[in-house]
Formats: structure tokens, C-alpha cells, sequence
């Protein structure tokens, strides 16, 4: 499994486990395992770690909240009062633990904790008055992320997919056009 980190924050990351949520959603997030190897592709989080079906269904509520809670952020809207107890009570968990060593930070821990630093990292994304929240301006990508650009210019969740498949495709346009 291929997961982007390109949001700018791991919370807005785990809200893109699910993609073209307005079209033909596409849950990353299936089983256990999936997972397992999204925390372990995530920079901030334990090296590895063992979900079952209840970590599975704990993370999606979580990134299900988060996703509400930014939309409700993102258009000026009062937070889900049941979107924010999932997010707090998911914050309010152990952190994982950092040890230093010869070749830097290890992190470790179990779900719970990973889910907890994520949890805390999107509650400290929704109390800044100053984050710029966005979604993807690519119409097939549904990704939320945090502009930090110069002027909040930035239109795409990252240039790598969808930045070059908007150019390429106006470009083909122009090319079209003036054929």
C-alpha cells in the first residue's frame, strides 16, 4: 500500500486515507494491516505497531472526526460536538515514546499512542486562528491540507500528482486550442 504524506500535518494525512471522497470514495484503510503500515510510513509515529479490528475501527472514527471538525473549520462552522469528544478523548491517550540514539529519534509505542499523537497534532492544527486549511483544487482530489506558501497561494495538496496532472492537462488544452 502507497500512502502520501503531502498535507502538511499527519492528521490531514490520515483524512486522506480515503480518496475522491466526493466522487468514488476510496478507504486506504480496509483491515488491520493497512493500518499498521500507514503508522509505520508516518514519519511521527512508533516504529511499528499491532492493530486489531477495534484499532482499526478507533482510527477511522478519529479520521472521520478530523475530516468534519476541518470542513466545519475550513467554512467558519461551530465544531460537531460529537466530532470534537471523539478527537479529545482520542488526544487524551499516551504519547508514544522518543528515545535518542546514534542515528536520531525512535519513536515507540502501541496504536493507542500513535492514534493519541495524531489526535493532539490535529487538535493543535484547529485551535490556530492563523493554519490555512485548503482542499486539493484538482476536481477528483478531495485532500485537505495546510497551505503555508507565500500568500497562501497554494491550490494543490502537492505538485508531484496534482499539480503536474492540472498543468499537463491545461496544457494539453491550450495545445487542443490552438490546433
Amino acid at each position: 500500500m502507497h500512502f502520501a504524506f503531502v498535507s502538511g500535518n499527519p492528521a490531514l494525512d490520515l483524512v486522506a486515507t480515503v480518496e475522491s471522497r466526493r466522487d468514488q470514495p476510496r478507504d486506504l484503510l480496509t483491515t488491520p494491516e493497512d493500518l499498521e503500515q500507514w503508522v509505520l510510513a508516518c514519519d511521527e509515529l512508533p516504529d511499528q505497531v499491532s492493530a486489531d479490528a477495534t484499532a482499526l475501527t478507533g482510527a477511522v472514527e478519529l479520521r472521520e472526526a478530523i475530516h468534519r471538525l476541518a470542513v466545519d473549520r475550513m467554512h467558519g462552522r461551530r465544531y460537531e460536538p460529537a466530532g470534537l469528544d471523539i478527537l479529545n478523548n482520542a488526544a487524551a491517550g499516551p504519547p508514544p515514546a522518543l528515545h535518542l540514539g546514534d542515528a536520531g529519534i525512535r519513536r515507540t509505542g502501541d496504536v493507542t499512542s500513535a492514534l493519541a499523537h495524531i489526535a493532539r497534532r490535529a487538535i493543535t492544527l484547529l485551535a490556530d486562528p492563523h493554519t490555512c486549511l485548503k482542499e486539493c483544487g484538482r476536481p477528483s482530489c478531495t485532500r485537505l491540507y495546510l497551505d503555508r506558501s507565500r500568500g497562501t497561494r497554494r491550490t494543490w495538496c502537492g505538485m508531484q500528482a496534482c499539480g503536474n496532472r492540472v498543468k499537463a492537462a491545461a496544457y494539453r488544452a491550450r495545445k487542443h486550442t490552438t490546433r
